[in-house]
Parts: C-alpha cells; structure tokens; sequence
C-alpha cells in the first residue's frame, strides 16, 4: 500500500516544498492530469518530456505544451516556486491577505503581488460553486 503524499502544513514547509522548480511542476501536473499529460491543444495523449526545458511535446500535432498553459500562470514571469506558496497562504489565510503582506511573505514587489491576488482570488471562488 503507498503513503499518501504529505503536503505543507506550515508557510515555511511550503516554501521549503515549492522551492524546487521541479518538485512544483511535477506539482502541478499530477494535480492538472491525474492519469497523464494530455496535450491542450489536440487531446493526444502520447508525448515526450523536455527536462531541460520542463515541457511536453505532442507527437501528434508536434506542439509544446507547459503546465501553465491554459491556467492562473499563463503569461506569468513569476515562476511556480512563488505561485505554489502564494497560493497556500491565501488560501490559508482566516481573513483575508493584502497584497503588500504577500509581497513581503515571498519577497517579491507588491505589483508582482496585487497581480498573482487578482488572478487567485477568481479562480478560488470558481472552486466553490
């Protein structure tokens, strides 16, 4: 019988977790393709993996695809080691986060900040209808 994978319980155990580029895009992608990636484009599910590049190439349409395609990090300079934790604080978070509090949590501008709020907070209240 497998263990179920243990997730961050705190802001430094998820800061610690999400650090690793790697680690959040396997992350992600398990959560985004429980049986597999699939390509966004064609639906193909035979693919291969771009480590260097952390992409997936459709052999079908010969398309590369991330996992931040079609997502809240699309278009993002932001990489997913300061989304992952930005995402479990607000989550986390009793009432409410300002913008300049996630900006010093994770070291980055407020700009960068209020923009990841504004693309979380709508895609947390889609969860709950």
């Amino acid at each position: 019988m497998s263990q179920p994978e243990q997730h961050p319980k705190s802001l430094i155990e998820a800061i610690r977790y999400f650090s690793d580029i790697d680690v959040c895009t396997e992350f992600v992608a398990k959560l985004r393709w429980p049986n597999g990636p699939v390509c966004p484009r064609c639906g193909c599910i035979e693919h291969s993996y771009l480590t260097t590049r952390r992409l997936w190439k459709c052999k079908a349409c010969k398309k590369q695809y991330s996992v931040k395609l079609g997502t809240i990090f699309e278009d993002s300079a932001l990489g997913l080691d300061k989304w992952l934790p930005a995402i479990w604080l607000i989550a986390n978070s009793k009432n409410g986060i300002s913008s300049h509090e996630l900006a010093r949590s994770l070291d980055i501008t407020q700009k960068s900040a209020w923009f990841m709020l504004h693309r979380i907070r709508p895609s947390d209240a889609d969860q709950h209808l």
